[in-house]
């Protein structure tokens, strides 16, 4: 198992793409800090976890407060022993014309996908040096990270900020042996994608399921995507053999978006 002795911690790790790493670092030896708000489902998260034979602790924290993001690395570094491999997966989404968004819906988007994965790049930094450690940064951007969508521009422009902070954050730490990367998901089947599928049709007046049939149809490869397909690539990307890639961001969406 390529990560064997590793330790990471995942944010909104308690369902969707967030289960999906944890448990799939964990299948290649990693133990696990599982950080979300829901303590239940964290909690059935951790069990899955150790039913793999690894370690695993659960914090509840709110990725937009900056205290709290380094109480959680904390956490993990105190209860497991270390810290290796850092997953700022947490976000949310939102569909509504820019038109229509208001000053606290920006705030707290942003609060959420931008502040709480540079926190999480802070925080991870700060305890990867102090452990001299050569860690590895990994962060949740999306296809809406490389191309805007319409009634998602407000999500859209998060996303394109988690790439500007990834390339920026890989260049500074470069020095200390620190490689930042993120993943960019399409469409996923997941509780979000139901959400953004229900608020367009209640937007554009298309049917339940229609814009989710309309972006998964334009997918070469004829399928959605599922949580294992974005950690297969998270697996990598926490591994040795990512060791000399830094700064990127590729997209992991099955052929729907091409840069």
């Amino acid at each position: 198992m390529r990560l064997t002795g590793k330790i990471a911690l995942v944010t909104g790790a308690a369902q969707g793409i967030g289960r999906g790493i944890a448990l799939r670092l964990a299948k290649d030896g990693a133990d696990i800090a599982l950080i979300d708000l829901n303590l239940e489902k964290l909690e059935h998260v951790a069990r899955e976890v150790q039913a793999l034979g690894r370690k695993a602790v659960t914090f509840v924290a709110d990725v937009g407060d900056r205290e709290q993001v380094f109480s959680a690395v904390d956490y993990a570094h105190n209860q497991l022993g270390g810290l290796d491999i850092m997953v700022n997966n947490a976000g949310i989404s939102q569909v509504k014309p820019l038109a229509d968004v208001t000053q606290e819906e920006v705030e707290r988007i942003y609060r959420i996908n931008v502040q709480g994965t540079l926190w999480g790049i802070q925080a991870a930094a700060e305890k990867f040096q102090a452990l001299k450690r050569k860690g590895k940064i990994i962060n949740a951007s999306s296809i809406a990270g490389h191309e805007g969508y319409a009634l998602l521009g407000v999500y859209s422009s998060t996303k394109f900020a988690v790439r500007a902070l990834t390339q920026a954050a890989a260049k500074e730490l470069a020095v200390h042996g620190i490689t930042v990367n993120a993943y960019c998901p399409g469409v996923v089947g997941t509780d979000m994608w139901v959400d953004i599928d229900k608020r367009m049709a209640e937007l554009t007046g298309a049917p339940i399921g229609a814009t989710y049939e309309k972006f998964v149809s334009g997918i070469a490869l004829g399928r959605a995507e599922t949580p294992d397909d974005v950690a297969a690539f998270v697996a990598y990307l926490a591994s040795p053999d990512a060791d000399y890639m830094t700064g990127q961001a590729p997209l992991i969406d099955g052929g729907l978006v091409f840069r």
